[in-house]
């Protein structure tokens, strides 16, 4: 068994993540994706860090945590190796739901057991707030937990709700 974290966009993610492997206590290896974009070369490509990321993972079981534009390359991944995936949480879900193509993003969705899956929606994301996210991912699959934290930002520091939806 194997946690990847997928951070947001930004490169200021990259301590959310670190913070978050930090807290986690699985007794497993848990391992923090870096964007290549980080480094200044390029733009974000959702095929380049998915095949990236499935090197990395291997052929084992594997729980997904992920925040913001990390939610969209999740589920790409679920879609990829669907009998691989153990447990997904995502967090922030940067859409307003409202476009065939969120839908479409993250419509592999669909295909998890609503309990192997967690959404957390801050109240007022400014990406999208918990209301919006909330029936958006209600359209997907209504079982799936989405979980609003009393929060008006996009950080997502939830370490301990973490670690007991994946124990």
């Amino acid at each position: 068994m194997k946690t990847i974290i997928l951070p947001g966009y930004s490169p200021h993610n990259r301590q959310w993540a670190v913070d978050i492997k930090k807290d986690l206590n699985l007794g497993h290896e848990v391992l923090v994706h870096e964007w290549k974009h980080w480094s200044g070369k390029g733009s974000l490509s959702v095929s380049y860090e998915v095949g990236k990321i499935l090197e990395k993972l291997g052929n084992g079981k594997v729980n997904v945590i992920a925040k913001s534009v990390g939610t969209r390359i999740a589920l790409q991944l679920v879609a990829k190796i669907p009998g691989q995936i153990n447990k997904v949480i995502l967090c922030g879900i940067p859409t307003k739901g409202e476009s065939e193509v969120a839908k479409k993003n993250y419509a592999s969705l669909g295909g998890l057991s609503p309990t192997r899956v967690i959404v957390f929606q801050n109240t007022k994301d400014p990406f999208a707030n918990y209301k919006i996210i909330k029936k958006f991912v209600g359209s997907i699959n209504p079982k799936i937990k989405v979980i609003e934290k009393p929060r008006s930002d996009h950080h997502y520091p939830y370490s301990g709700a973490f670690q007991k939806f994946l124990k």
